[in-house]
């Protein structure tokens, strides 16, 4: 092969892989609308009355970890028996919304979101401050560590 044909050559290989890494970064969602789709999900199960609906936003692990209240919890299943004790019927959970979300992507598989919840219930509207940091695991973006704070 001579000069030439080698410069075709490696032009030719050089556009396609120019073409196929751009077609990929295109086909991906932006973290943020990832992440915000979570969280959305997690709206919805809460406002439908299903806590462990609401629970598929987070990591099903022992090592996830909950703080709220002064207290740290650790794990999956704690967590969700929190949230049952908490919240145990449609009039305690209320209707759920996040607002004024901030995200900050960290790296390819990790970002935080910060923002604002409330519950509008019949006779009050709980509301408060989080921070949740969101890991890429095999499925899916999913919350690892969760602090959650009140404004009341």
């Amino acid at each position: 092969m001579n000069i030439a044909s080698k410069l075709v050559w490696r032009a030719v290989v050089a556009f396609f892989l120019v073409i196929f890494s751009a077609s990929d970064t295109f086909a991906q969602e932006p973290v943020e609308k990832v992440l915000r789709a979570v969280l959305d999900e997690q709206v919805q199960a809460w406002n439908a009355g299903k806590i462990e609906e609401f629970m598929q936003g987070y990591w099903a692990s022992d090592s996830l970890r909950f703080a709220s209240g002064g207290t740290v919890k650790r794990g999956w299943q704690v967590t969700l028996e929190r949230y049952q004790k908490s919240y145990p019927n449609r009039a305690a959970m209320g209707v759920l919304s996040f607002t004024e979300l901030e995200y900050t992507v960290l790296s390819a598989d990790a970002a935080l979101v910060f923002g604002k919840w409330r519950l509008q219930r019949e006779k009050d509207t709980p509301n408060g401050l989080f921070t949740l940091t969101f890991r890429k695991t095999a499925q899916g973006w999913k919350i690892i560590h969760d602090h959650t704070s009140s404004g009341n």
